[in-house]
């Protein structure tokens, strides 16, 4: 039988073929056609009660907001219908549902009031013409690089306007123009409130905060319905049954539904209103349709399925053409809106069809329903969207700028909204949050001292040319001919600081004085980097930082505390302790390797490590391999928190079931691993220079027992495996072993593979085809990783293992071996 090495392609059993499945990148196309021929076109079970769940939010939420604009109510259901068909089949995020959103109430509300409902309309369909543009242009991407804390800002001061305004018609009267005349109205407003829209807007308001949280089976059953449909229907009840006089729904005849027409206004009015419209709804809908992504991802992760994936060019060409239909047929403008589409992940969703369905449900209920919507009492719609409003000024959002310290940035964002407008809000977020950016990166400080006898400049901050000025004026005043230390605690050195830092230290030592440059625990700075790298990782600005310390043209290179994998392991140069004689380095050296990664590394992993945190540990493989120091799993597999399940003992040894003698670490790891986690493959690795092997190579029966020697005994079958004629010597890469430790570390990765089949859990799901094993050989100096070539269906190796060539890894994954027939 011949085996391969691992190979870009990895193929399958010869008694059946499969097509190349299509590969879907984040946010992108699939890099091929569709396998097979096309199917018919079916609609699945959990896209049609998805899409009744998303029609019964949707149908008040839509007239709500048609309300809240001061657009004709039928408006808001064309854009529901809109937003459902056209950008649900058009669109390129196939979970998202679209619609007339809460977000964009301002936008048309000032418009229809500064040009009238057939201009708006008109600005509606320019708009979407406009994002056609952008997404002909392949923008996309362009929107999700805006703060956070402005998109959150944006939709908190939209919030705060909206429920400002419908305020007034929960109390019975009517909304002003401005935001800053309904804050002012309102104490005259409370005092004039209607007890009729009181009742109605009070039950509204009470029903959607207390249903979500109905408890018990029934209130399990109650929440089936949503929130806002039972919300409206108890308040059309009320009013109905009661007969309370309060203003109601009033849909008109579809033969006067006002068109668009030709706009009317100034040039630049109009153009100003397009391109408000166009960002608002570009941003919301592409933010939107990236939450998507994620919400649906973490639903699938529970129940191994896979998620489709929002294309955003083409979710933003979607968008732009349901608001060119929208727009022309006289209805709201159309974004991709957060709460209905996560009902729809919720309701079970699978694919665009439950999009396209409830904007069906939408059109049957604005040509059949007309009657029972015409019952609704307007300051229910009113309240519905005024609690909107209120969820829009997220607690968790406030929370996470205020976190990242971008609370002035969503603050003036806020504030500019709601004061001056929408458009305006988002341009004075952008211009502080550049302005907080430019501020953190000039905030740099430079202290000069002296410190037993030697100059000390310190510098704390990022050092860019905003800092050369002070940097220069601090290393000139240093003595010529003095010793010199330039300490830098930063994470980024631009060329201009390190030119300045270089010529003054060439200066310094032509003079006679010495300098030495270190990090801020006092550890010197490493060498420089080779010509080519580029310092743009972490610890490269201190790889490229001037480290030499001598006097005159003698220069004394540095002792380097780094190492090659610095970018790797996100390290910081320089902050290792130096040694000393007091005994407390080792304590101090764990210290500060904490404090650099709390400081450093911590922000970048915080969200994933988070995640994990809440979801559990899911890894694909069971990794067992030897304690030795020198063997960084991580390191040599490229992975990351949640990939490995790794198990690590002297020698990397499986102990056969029932010779543990008290010991079961390993068989416990092994049985959680294949029977809980559900681990797709196992990794016996075993490594170069193995000292354990060593030890049982030289290992005579009349020695004292010992815990090592205890343990050690689990390697003597591979002892015996190597000593048998019945077995082929292991061979790496076509060669034999250098010498008798490196024949027993390879043929005691062979063994313990052979020792892992012992295992009752794992026989199994080797006999299921759910689990593969792999042999893995690391040479410690040549940094090169070897696979055992073979095959699971045989249960026997031929003990070759194959070098591992670079371009594998982007292929097959660093532990997968392709199969040959």
């Amino acid at each position: 039988m011949t085996l391969c090495p691992p190979a870009r392609t990895t193929t399958t059993s010869t008694t059946a073929s499969t097509a190349r499945p299509r590969v879907r990148g984040p946010h992108g196309p699939p890099d091929g056609p569709p396998d097979g021929p096309p199917r018919r076109f079916r609609v699945a079970g959990a896209d049609v009660s998805a899409s009744i769940a998303v029609f019964l939010i949707a149908l008040p939420l839509s007239l709500g907001i048609a309300l809240a604009t001061g657009a004709p109510l039928q408006a808001g259901l064309v854009a529901a219908a809109v937003g459902g068909i056209v950008a649900g089949r058009l669109g390129g995020s196939p979970l998202q549902v679209s619609g007339p959103a809460a977000g964009l109430t301002v936008v048309t509300a000032e418009l229809i009031q500064r040009y009238g409902w057939r201009t708006t309309c008109a600005i509606t369909v320019l708009a979407g013409l406009a994002q056609l543009g952008l997404a002909a242009l392949r923008v996309a991407r362009s929107a999700l690089a805006v703060s956070p804390a402005i998109v959150h800002g944006m939709l908190a001061g939209i919030g705060v306007t909206i429920a400002l305004a419908q305020l007034h018609i929960v109390l019975g009267g009517t909304p002003q123009s401005s935001t800053v005349d309904n804050a002012l109205g309102l104490p005259s407003q409370l005092a004039d409130a209607s007890a009729a829209a009181l009742v109605v807007s009070g039950l509204t308001v009470t029903l959607l905060l207390v249903w979500p949280r109905l408890p018990g089976r029934t209130g399990r059953i109650l929440r089936t319905v949503p929130a806002a449909l039972a919300a409206v229907a108890a308040a059309t009840a009320v009013a109905s049954l009661t007969g309370l006089g309060v203003p109601r729904v009033d849909l008109p005849s579809w033969s006067s539904h006002a068109l668009p027409g030709l706009p009317e206004g100034p040039v630049l009015g109009i153009a100003a209103g397009v391109l408000t419209v166009t960002l608002v709804t570009s941003v919301q809908s592409l933010l939107s349709a990236v939450a998507v992504d994620k919400l649906a991802a973490k639903r699938a992760t529970g129940t191994g399925t896979t998620a489709p994936r929002s294309r955003l060019d083409r979710e933003l060409a979607g968008q732009g053409a349901a608001n060119m239909v929208s727009g022309a047929l006289g209805g709201l403008p159309v974004a991709g809106v957060a709460v209905r589409s996560v009902a729809n992940v919720s309701a079970g969703a699978v694919s665009r069809n439950s999009s396209i369905l409830h904007g069906l449900w939408i059109v049957f209920a604005a040509l059949l329903l007309a009657p029972v919507l015409d019952l609704i009492p307007l300051p229910a719609l009113a309240a519905l969207v005024m609690v909107v409003g209120v969820q829009m000024v997220s607690i968790t959002h406030i929370r996470t700028v205020t976190r990242h310290r971008e609370v002035l940035v969503y603050v003036v964002t806020v504030a500019g909204v709601v004061f001056v407008g929408i458009l305006e809000g988002v341009a004075l977020g952008i211009a502080v949050a550049v302005a907080v950016a430019m501020h953190r990166l000039a905030r740099t400080r430079i202290t000069r001292e002296e410190r037993d006898g030697r100059q000390v400049v310190r510098i704390r901050g990022q050092l860019t040319f905003l800092a050369v000025p002070r940097l220069s004026r601090a290393l000139h005043q240093i003595p010529p001919g003095a010793d010199a230390v330039v300490e830098l605690d930063g994470s980024f050195m631009d060329h201009a600081a390190f030119e300045t830092l270089h010529d003054w230290q060439s200066a310094h030592l032509a003079h006679g004085g010495t300098v030495e440059t270190t990090g801020p625990g006092g550890g010197r700075i490493a060498e420089p980097a080779p010509p080519g790298r580029s310092a743009t990782g972490p610890g490269a600005e201190a790889a490229d930082a001037p480290h030499t310390k001598g006097s005159g043209s003698h220069a004394v290179t540095g002792h380097s505390c780094c190492h090659p994998w610095t970018p790797w392991r996100n390290h910081q140069c320089g902050e290792q302790p130096p040694d000393d004689e007091t005994g407390g380095t080792t304590g101090r050296r764990l210290a500060s390797g904490i404090g650099a990664f709390q400081r450093n590394t911590a922000p970048l992993v915080r969200d994933e490590l988070a995640r994990l945190a809440r979801e559990g540990q899911r890894p694909s493989q069971l990794f067992l391999t030897c304690a030795d120091s020198r063997l960084v799993t991580s390191m040599i597999t490229s992975s990351g928190p949640g990939d490995l399940f790794t198990v690590r003992n002297v020698g990397n040894l499986v102990p056969l079931p029932g010779e543990e003698s008290g010991d079961d670490s390993v068989a416990a790891a092994i049985e959680y691993a294949v029977e809980v986690l559900r681990v797709e493959s196992i990794t016996v690795c075993g490594h170069s220079g193995c000292g354990a092997m060593q030890a049982l190579l030289n290992s005579r029966a009349d020695d004292p027992p010992s815990p090592l020697r205890r343990w050690l005994r689990h390697g003597r079958p591979s002892l015996e495996r190597m000593a048998s004629r019945r077995h082929a010597w292991a061979r790496i890469s076509g060669r034999l072993p250098a010498d008798a430790v490196e024949q027993l570390c390879l043929t005691n990765v062979v063994q313990q593979l052979e020792h892992l089949r012992a295992y009752e859990p794992v026989a199994r799901r080797l006999a299921d085809g759910t689990l593969t094993l792999h042999g893995m050989y690391f040479h410690v100096g040549e940094a090169q990783a070897y696979l055992l070539a073979g095959t699971d269906e045989v249960h026997s190796y031929d003990d070759v293992f194959n070098q591992v060539p670079p371009g594998a890894a982007s292929e097959a994954g660093p532990l997968e071996a392709a199969r040959a027939s």
